[in-house]
């Protein structure tokens, strides 16, 4: 069973910075998507960032040219770098994994990102 760790949340003033990473437990090849997710309180999990196996990464509107979604094979890991953090920036961000053959859409479990003065 595939395990997606996330880590580097924490808090942060507005205009700061946060990387998360998020390490698997096999090697990302195995998937044909990874991505970020995000909860806000009282809202939908909406999605944040896509680096798909093929193509170009993909960035919800809110976050484009602030946050950049990255891998490094070598550790089986995904980031997400967040630069000019807002406070409707704040959510529980997830990690995701979906594979197509044999079928995978696995979760990490959250990492919590909170931006305030």
């Amino acid at each position: 069973q595939v395990q997606l760790v996330e880590s580097g949340g924490g808090w942060v003033q507005p205009g700061g910075a946060l990387r998360l990473s998020c390490a698997a437990s096999e090697s990302v090849f195995s998937f044909n998507d990874m991505g970020w997710y995000r909860q806000a309180p009282g809202k939908q999990r909406e999605l944040v960032a896509v680096y798909p196996r093929w193509g170009s990464r993909i960035y919800a509107d809110s976050v484009k040219g602030r946050f950049t979604v990255s891998r490094d094979n070598a550790k089986n890991t995904l980031y997400l770098q967040m630069n000019s953090l807002k406070p409707e920036d704040t959510a529980v961000y997830y990690c995701n994994a979906k594979r197509a053959d044999p079928s995978l859409d696995a979760w990490g479990q959250g990492t919590l990102v909170t931006v305030s003065s």
